[in-house]
């Protein structure tokens, strides 16, 4: 048994550490080790010490500890320090003041401190606030500060407040705004907004126009208002945004509000709005603007006022994108117009769009909820035929549908054009596994075997319990060479047999005589370990030559 702990009086060399553990005893006696109690090495005899206790080794870790937080509270203090600290610096920072906190601005509440806010409330030197790329490193350093990381807003107003000639950059605001509209906390964010514009940016000291990143910081904040609901906050600092760019502004921005209040089914909302920002500020929209408001329209009105929106998108010159059509394709199926929708798919491909994923999805869904899973059929069929039907869709939809009308037979067809076509991407496992269960249930066992010998040659190998189910059915009804055959298939494929397989293939071909098929399975079912003694093997034995005992 190993040796718990080996502790004895003076050190040994490392080295030597792992030669002691091969010596005799007699030898490890001599220096002082003996194995599986600790001795102390004395001048005429050598002593058994007990082993240390759970106390002393929690003793020892506070030692550790102990020693080790002299460096914890040295790198504390180089974390809220400046890097430099000239002797200008030691002098500035002797007068220090407490960083002035705005009860108007909520705190970032950590989960892991109990220390916000902090009390006593932190100093910030001058030195953090002689310009923006030292109040920037310190901001980067302390973002998991328990005590400075709820104070990153005041560190800035702390420094601007300090000095009339402070103006932070766009570094130092773009990772505000992102802090601040990843946290939720909008007031504070309105606060750094009023900041940005009534102290600019220095880099738009060297030129006539704004700040160029001006823009993402101001897309930030208008995401998190329109993301939490604020729209006038988000109207608000677009307005503000426009008075302060040089050039118009894109289409992006207003998308923001626009989808905000489609989303809350603001319709008429984001109707006046679009008029104001197409008419008012002469914002030229694009295909989101018109896919935001055929979306809404459809919800609010009907696919009717939809197609107007999506007119207007072509009298404006926006191309339709996938993402229209399939709008409009589901508004046609909610409303049950199954020829208008099928219509829209017909010309995805005549202007050149194509058919995605997505769309397929909306039209096979679409149709086959509405009980129209033979009109499916059809159109499928002419996709696969035509070559449009898009890599990575599956067939399941479409397979369970008509199997669960009862049209097994136009499910195996369509499974056998998609075989033919090379499509086979389009057809996983789940829905070669549903033909097969319902040609299983039909009592179809010929096509069974066909059909999943076809499935297996392409790659297609079902799962190990579908497998056992299947073979289990052939086996019973005196199809146990088939079953063995599709078994052999499906290893060349991958496919592992478990001892259930085999078992029933030896009873299958016990029950139907063939002694040496039999025993062909029982010697590879024992090579492989499904055999775990002599009584199981006799069992096995004994059920395959059932048949010759009986007669």
């Amino acid at each position: 048994m190993r040796s718990r702990s080996l502790t004895y009086l003076g050190r040994v060399p490392r080295k030597g550490r792992r030669r002691d553990r091969r010596r005799t005893p007699q030898l490890q006696a001599e220096a002082g080790v003996v194995t599986g109690l600790n001795v102390r090495r004395d001048s005429a005899t050598l002593l058994p010490l007990p082993f240390p206790s759970a106390s002393g080794r929690r003793i020892s870790a506070s030692r550790r500890f102990a020693r080790k937080l002299p460096s914890i509270i040295s790198k504390h203090h180089r974390l809220i320090s400046p890097e430099i600290e000239t002797q200008e610096t030691l002098e500035d920072s002797l007068s220090l003041a407490s960083i002035p906190l705005d009860p108007s601005l909520p705190l970032l509440p950590l989960a892991v401190s109990h220390l916000s806010p902090p009390s006593p409330l932190p100093t910030l030197s001058s030195a953090h606030a002689a310009s923006p790329a030292s109040l920037l490193r310190l901001l980067r350093r302390a973002r998991h500060h328990p005590r400075l990381a709820p104070l990153d807003l005041h560190h800035l107003l702390a420094a601007a407040s300090a000095s009339s000639a402070f103006r932070p950059d766009h570094r130092l605001t773009g990772l505000l705004a992102a802090r601040l509209a990843t946290s939720r906390r909008l007031p504070s964010l309105r606060r750094l907004l009023q900041l940005v514009l009534s102290r600019p940016c220095p880099c738009a000291d060297d030129s006539i126009s704004a700040c160029p990143d001006l823009l993402p910081t101001f897309r930030k904040a208008i995401l998190a208002f329109a993301a939490s609901g604020d729209i006038p906050s988000a109207s608000d600092a677009l307005a503000s945004l426009r008075r302060a760019a040089d050039s118009p502004l894109p289409a992006e921005f207003c998308n923001i509000i626009l989808h905000a209040l489609a989303r809350l089914r603001r319709h008429d909302d984001a109707i006046r709005f679009y008029g104001e920002m197409t008419s008012v500020h002469r914002v030229a929209p694009d295909a989101y603007t018109f896919n935001i408001l055929i979306n809404s329209s459809c919800h609010a009105e009907g696919v009717d006022a939809a197609m107007r929106w999506f007119e207007e998108m072509r009298r404006r010159s926006c191309a339709p994108t996938g993402v229209s059509f399939n709008t409009l394709m589901r508004g046609f199926f909610r409303e049950r117009r199954y020829k208008e929708g099928i219509k829209v798919s017909h010309e995805m491909l005549q202007l050149g769009v194509g058919l995605s994923v997505a769309s397929m999805e909306i039209l096979i869904d679409g149709l086959c909820h509405g009980g129209e899973a033979l009109k499916v059929a059809e159109v499928f069929a002419e996709f696969l035929v035509d070559a449009v039907v898009p890599e990575g869709f599956d067939c399941l939809g479409l397979v369970e549908s008509l199997c669960h009308v009862g049209e097994v037979d136009r499910a195996v067809e369509v499974v056998e054009l998609v075989l033919e076509r090379n499509m086979v991407c389009c057809l996983s496992v789940p829905a070669g596994v549903t033909v097969l269960e319902c040609l299983l249930k039909a009592g179809k066992l010929d096509a069974v075997c066909q059909f999943m010998g076809r499935m297996v040659g392409e790659g297609i190998v079902p799962d190990i319990i579908s497998c056992n189910c299947f073979s289990e059915a052939l086996c019973e009804a005196g199809m146990t060479s088939d079953a063995n055959r599709l078994r052999i298939l499906a290893k060349e494929k991958g496919f592992v047999a478990d001892g259930v397989t085999y078992t029933m293939l030896v009873q299958g071909f016990g029950r139907e005589g063939r002694m040496k098929e039999g025993e062909a399975v029982l010697d590879e079912m024992l090579d492989l370990g499904f055999i775990a003694n002599i009584a199981a093997y006799n069992r096995l034995s004994d059920s395959l030559h059932m048949r010759r005992s009986l007669q």
